[in-house]
């Protein structure tokens, strides 16, 4: 079983490019008023992806927006002590975004509130940025459909970017991730995001975002199913779909996450050489934190991908990766690559 990628992936960084978000947590109940605390975390789903390649021992670099002042100095400090490559990022612009969430809580509840109007990353505009510096000695760009849902001049530098990363032959993934709160400058998904993802070579998603975003039908009466095999026959068809639209990609991966009670059924598809690959299920009935676990999974298709793994394996590292995230408080995973090889259900 050969990787998706033929003839192996040239060896130079891996760049995630993103808005650097805190994440800041208040309680459910109002403690934090009285105790005078509020928990935060660094994060942002590219910078996820980023963290965890880092951990993973992969040579990780970070591209975002950030204003010159002393927070960032802190964070940046911070990332690169995590042997995350700072050096692309862009000093401009006045703030760092935000966005709050309550902890415990879902990033598609009602306990989130975005507080990232004129960050520093939203006010990005198409050539301000020196792009074959920042892409130099790169091999693998990353972003995600969140970026260009924060305004148009912020899509217009992602479609900037990818045809500098693709006139460089450099592979690049794309997150379907839809965050509805986001898409709020009059245009849908499907507006902006065909032209970003016909650079991707790899698409990651589900079968739901793909008809949100690139207009890729889900048979009406798959969500009512329940049924995994359905779900993954779904994932089968879907995946052709954007493998005949988007001729550049070479591989189309689906999550499915479904809450249970208090817990979460999950598995995964990868869809590559013409054939559907399918990941064990992780079931369980407790869940400390949900954030990142989507992120997460992404970085380990990357890691799979980039160490010339097999798909299968490829999926089930991804796949491990993406539910041992869901008992770890924060936004990005903290274990290691033997950890979430161990963690793999035989």
């Amino acid at each position: 079983m050969s990787n998706a990628f033929e003839n192996g992936l040239p060896k130079g960084s891996i760049l995630s490019f993103g808005e650097l978000l805190l994440r800041i947590c208040p309680d459910a109940g109002g403690e934090w008023l009285a105790d005078n605390q509020l928990p935060f975390f660094v994060g942002g789903a590219e910078l996820n992806v980023a963290t965890a390649l880092a951990l993973w021992e992969l040579p990780s670099a970070y591209f975002t927006a950030l204003p010159d002042n002393a927070l960032s100095e802190q964070i940046l400090t911070y990332l690169q002590h995590k042997k995350i490559d700072t050096a692309p990022v862009f000093m401009h612009g006045d703030r760092i975004g935000l966005y709050y969430l309550t902890r415990g809580k879902d990033i598609k509840n009602n306990a989130l509130i975005y507080d990232r109007a004129n960050s520093a990353y939203a006010a990005l505009k198409p050539g301000q940025v020196n792009w074959d510096k920042v892409l130099e000695g790169v091999s693998w760009f990353h972003f995600s459909a969140i970026c260009p849902a924060i305004s148009q001049n912020v899509a217009d530098v992602c479609a900037e970017v990818l045809e500098a990363a693709s006139a460089r032959n450099i592979t690049i993934s794309v997150d379907l991730n839809y965050r509805a709160r986001l898409w709020q400058y009059g245009k849908n998904p499907i507006d902006i995001m065909p032209q970003l993802v016909k650079y991707a070579d790899l698409i990651m998603g589900n079968i739901w975002a793909a008809e949100k975003m690139l207009g890729i039908p889900v048979e009406p009466n798959v969500t009512e199913s329940g049924q995994k095999s359905i779900y993954l026959k779904e994932a089968l068809s879907s995946s052709e779909r954007i493998i005949g639209q988007y001729p550049k990609c070479k591989a189309v991966a689906n999550t499915f996450r479904f809450d249970a009670g208090a817990g979460i059924n999950y598995y995964t598809a990868l869809y590559t050489g013409d054939k559907l690959y399918n990941s064990r299920q992780y079931d369980t009935d407790k869940v400390l934190d949900k954030v990142g676990s989507g992120d997460c999974f992404m970085a380990g298709l990357i890691y799979g991908f980039y160490n010339d793994l097999d798909p299968q394996q490829t999926l089930e590292f991804a796949t491990s990766a993406a539910y041992q995230k869901l008992f770890i408080e924060g936004d990005a995973t903290t274990k290691t690559v033997k950890e979430i090889t161990n963690a793999i259900k035989s």
